[in-house]
This record gives C-alpha cells, structure tokens and sequence, in this order.
C-alpha cells in the first residue's frame, strides 16, 4: 500500500475518543496555509473539544486560513443517517469563517478535510466522541494535491452555493498517488455513475466484503441480490440491524418500494450480520455500525456514502483505490466486524408484497 495512504479503522470500544481526537489534531497541526473543514457533525466532549477545538485556534492563530461547512436543520425523515447535533457554540467560538449548510431534504454528509491544497482526510468519522469510540467507522487520509484539488471543488460548490442539490459535479477523474490509481467521487452530482460503478465491480468479483448501516441502493441491492444467487463468489459483510428494521418499516408503510424487500431477503439470508444498536434519540448513545466500505476483490471503495437510496441524494465523497494490500486491510476489517454480532435478521414476508 502507499505510504501516501494510510487507513485506519475504529470498532466499538476498541479506542478511546482521546486517542482520535489527538490524531484528527495532528493532522490539523501540520497545516501551513489553509483547512477546509466538511463535517456533517462537530459536537465533541470537554476533553476532546479541547483537543481539536484547540488545534484549530492554533492553526487559525498562526495565520492558517480555516472554514468550515457543517449539516444543520434536518428533522431525520429517512431512518439513515441519524440527525447531526452540531455544537454551533463551539464552532463560532473557533473564530473562523463558517457556514451552515440546511440539510433539507437532502444533507451535507461529508467528513472530510483539505489541508494546504495537497493533503485530504475522509472516511465514516463524524467528529464526535461516540463517533470516535462507539461505532465502527474508517479514517482515510491521502497525500495528493490532484485529489485535493477534486475535493475542494466540491467545497468551493457548497461553500459557494450551499445548496447540496447543486453539489458533487467534481468529475470523477482518477489520480495516480505512488503508483496506485485513486478515483474520487462525490454526490449528488455523480450519484448514478458511483452507484452503477460499485455495482459493476460487485458484479464482475470473486471476493465481495460490505460494511453499510443500511444497503438499499437499486443497482447494489439487485446486483448483490443476483451474485448471491448465483453463488459464484464469496460475499459477506454487516448492517446495523436498528436502522435496516426502520428501513422496512418504512418500505412496508410506503408500499411504493416493497419490490425491494425480497431482494434484501436475499442480500441478508447471505454471509451478513446485523448489529443492533441504540436507536436513536436525542442524546442517546450513537454506537451504530457506522462504517461504509465495500471491496470488490481488489478494489476498495471507502468514504462517507451508505449504500442507500436517500445517500445518492446527499452531498458525499467516495474515494475508490485499486490495491490488493489495502483491500485485504478493509476485506479483514470487515470480516472483524461481521464476526462481532449476530446474523442478520431476514425480512419476513408480508402481505403488502407483491407475489412473484
């Protein structure tokens, strides 16, 4: 794998959210010119709010030019992702240039940063203690000015416009980053070609590896409904179980989309476990299954987007790497991951599906 790219992964009590807040500050501490922050959420406990909080009046204070978009205004009608809680205090306390972006109805989902135009952070990870300790999730950072600089047209367009619906049109052009090919995607703008290109590689593989909250995408959904049955390759990985429940019941209530369960029937009744987490409420525990992965033998896609109908609306990054070490890194992730919990529960049917 390339020294330029380095993966870390979190599990459910497997750290402590001290020990990721001093690693998102020091990345925030080598900056020399500029961050641009895209955090969905941004509400951190007193320890680690001092921590990164203080990395970024530090970066501000030695003449480091900081912004920030961050998610607000979203009454949580789709069961995933749960609503953000941003500390809006802490934010404005920072005395840097920010903005709000209204996520109605579609959200601001990104975690990223661009540090100095040359350095990118990514991943799963909100920026926040639950985030950090409770839920599983990925951490990407890559050394690259030409994937910086796709990243920071897709800031430039929300902090611009901040509009999601006029967002993600950063084309998805490849970047070569020691030798290995990185492409870059982002939604809305590219939604259809990233979900139709995860499902092709899904389609085309031997070894398939999934972390996702939820997996109700068409193209992924039907394509891995089909490889399943056909048992040609090796399939598995894990869902939160909570929110792939709220999902049904909102297909069962809609009647619209009920076609789609049959098809999860048969993505779950595979290799997939199912973590049942807290659901969610104000101030509640956040320990979802939080981590969006897929690896399709050995290409790995990684970054903010669920495999889901409502993400390919949202504003989201996706990075794609084509290397055989990091995907055996994220294909043991997952496999880690999956063995934590129980099998996941199969939709039973009911009497709103249609007969086929």
């Amino acid at each position: 794998m390339s020294s330029s790219i380095q993966i870390r992964t979190l599990t459910d009590s497997g750290q402590q959210p001290l020990e990721i807040a001093q690693l998102v500050a020091e990345f925030l501490r080598d900056a020399k010119r500029s961050l641009d922050l895209a955090q969905y959420d941004f509400n951190l406990g007193p320890e680690t709010k001092e921590v990164v909080g203080g990395a970024l009046k530090d970066a501000a204070g030695r003449g480091v030019a900081v912004r920030i978009i961050y998610n607000v205004d979203h009454p949580s009608p789709i069961p995933v992702p749960a609503p953000p809680e941003p500390d809006v205090a802490l934010i404005s306390s920072l005395g840097v240039p920010a903005k709000a972006i209204a996520g109605v109805p579609d959200l601001m989902h990104h975690k990223f940063v661009v540090r100095d135009g040359e350095s990118v952070w990514t991943g799963s990870t909100n920026w926040t203690d639950d985030s950090f300790s409770r839920q599983e999730n990925v951490i990407v950072t890559v050394d690259s000015a030409e994937l910086a600089e796709a990243f920071t047209i897709d800031f430039e367009e929300l902090w611009t416009d901040g509009d999601v619906e006029r967002s993600g049109f950063a084309e998805p052009r490849p970047v070569e980053v020691d030798g290995l090919r990185v492409r870059p995607w982002f939604t809305p703008g590219f939604a259809d070609a990233l979900t139709h290109r995860i499902a092709k590689k899904i389609g085309h593989a031997k070894r398939v590896r999934i972390c996702s909250p939820v997996i109700t995408s068409a193209p992924v959904l039907a394509t891995l409904a089909q490889a399943i049955a056909d048992g040609k390759a090796d399939i598995a990985g894990c869902v939160d179980a909570t929110e792939t429940a709220e999902v049904l019941r909102q297909w069962r209530a809609d009647g619209n989309v009920t076609w789609k369960i049959p098809l999860l029937r048969q993505v779950l009744a595979g290799s997939f476990s199912g973590k049942n987490s807290t659901p969610w409420a104000p101030g509640s525990l956040h320990d979802f299954m939080h981590a969006k992965v897929v690896v399709a033998d050995e290409t790995a896609f990684v970054g903010s987007f669920n495999l889901s109908h409502s993400g390919e609306k949202n504003a989201e990054n996706v990075l794609e790497i084509a290397d055989a070490q990091l995907a055996n890194q994220l294909s043991a992730f997952v496999d880690d991951v999956r063995g934590r919990y129980p099998p996941a529960a199969t939709p039973t049917r009911s009497s709103t599906e249609v007969s086929t």
